[in-house]
């Protein structure tokens, strides 16, 4: 995309320029906004718009938008683009509170907001609440887990797995190696109601448990193939009865690299003694609290997705048998996942978390 013309210089009032600083440095700013505030600030420091744009990671475009409306109405137009319509009732300073109080309070008798009890708290109607939360990207009703890993050599590992992802070594396999424990056959009290027009298909709150299984899969992550055996445990001996299918299923001229965690039966005096019997295997640990970094288990949720919890399996063997199913379907016509983000990326991220993180006093 050609550089266009250069834009015209942004110049800030010591007001603004405190506004704009309380919006980009807040911990709990909403991102959309901070993020506006740090375009606004780069281009006041006489940034281009395309440096703008690769440091912050956005579009040229997008800084070229936050740039103008900046220009035709300075703070208020980062918090709101000029629409058609009725003139608006709702304030810029009554928005900015209802964002506050939604970001950095709590209710005294919850633990998040509604539309309801903001609307009350700050004197609107619940359909502006909504509205704000909609334009903003609040979601206060929602929740995601995570966890971060506190491996310290976090990063030389994540730097080692990633580039056997990007750049997988010559004559040889990379595979990636894990157990799926404890998957339940699972059988519904009564028989299902079958999807029709107008209603989704129906099945009983409660089941029968027929038993368990463990599935050890083997990703290959250039073809998408899955070597995977069940097995009704997921000892120390599974492992290496597993890793005996593996050595008789890759030609015996090419080194296998296996990624896998650090689950115990991986580390046994028996696995390390397989190991020096075999030294065209390499093992690849992934870091700690960090099993997303093996790719088997974005296979593993394919199989859940597909297979496994809207099934119904009247014994262990139906459930193993659908499984082994499920692995014939999948080396018919494999797709591999593919990984796209580098080592560096990956950690800049994790960077730029931790510093959103570190300062909410939790």
């Amino acid at each position: 995309m050609p550089p266009g013309p250069k834009p015209s210089p942004v110049v800030l009032t010591a007001d603004e320029r405190e506004r704009l600083l309380a919006w980009a440095k807040r911990p709990k700013t909403a991102q959309a906004l901070a993020l506006r505030a740090k375009i606004i600030l780069a281009a006041a420091d006489g940034r281009s718009n395309m440096a703008i744009a690769a440091d912050l990671d956005v579009r040229r475009l997008t800084v070229v938008k936050w740039r103008q409306r900046f220009t035709e109405a300075r703070l208020e137009g980062l918090l709101d683009g000029r629409r058609s319509g009725a003139p608006r009732r709702v304030s810029d300073e009554a928005v900015e509170k209802a964002i506050k109080k939604t970001l950095e309070e709590r209710p005294r008798n919850a633990t998040h907001w509604s539309t309801r009890s903001l609307a009350e708290a700050v004197g609107m109607s619940r359909s502006t609440i909504h509205r704000i939360w909609s334009a903003f990207g609040l979601q206060p009703h929602r929740f995601e887990t995570f966890k971060l890993s506190r491996d310290p050599n976090f990063t030389a590992k994540v730097r080692d797995i990633v580039g056997l992802y990007l750049n997988p070594p010559d004559r040889a396999l990379v595979l990636c190696v894990d157990e799926k424990s404890q998957i339940q056959a699972l059988d519904r009290t009564q028989p299902l109601l079958p999807m029709r027009p107008g209603q989704v298909e129906r099945r009983t709150h409660d089941y029968v448990r027929h038993g368990t299984t463990s599935l050890f899969a083997a990703l290959d992550i250039k073809t998408g193939s899955v070597i995977g055996k069940t097995f009704r445990r997921h000892r120390t001996t599974e492992f290496r009865k597993f890793l005996d299918t593996i050595d008789a299923s890759v030609p015996s001229d090419l080194d296998v690299h296996v990624v896998l965690d650090n689950y115990g039966t991986h580390k046994t005096e028996v696995i390390k003694r397989w190991l020096l019997k075999r030294p065209r295997f390499h093992f690849h640990f992934t870091p700690t609290s960090a099993s997303w970094l093996n790719l088997v288990e974005r296979w593993f949720a394919k199989l859940t997705d597909q297979r496994i919890r809207r099934g119904t399996f009247t014994s262990t063997a139906q459930l193993e048998a659908a499984i082994r199913a499920y692995l014939d379907e999948n080396n018919e016509s494999p797709r591999p996942f593919v990984w796209s983000k580098t080592a560096d990326e990956i950690l800049a991220s994790i960077e730029r978390y931790c510093q959103r993180i570190s300062g909410t006093g939790h």
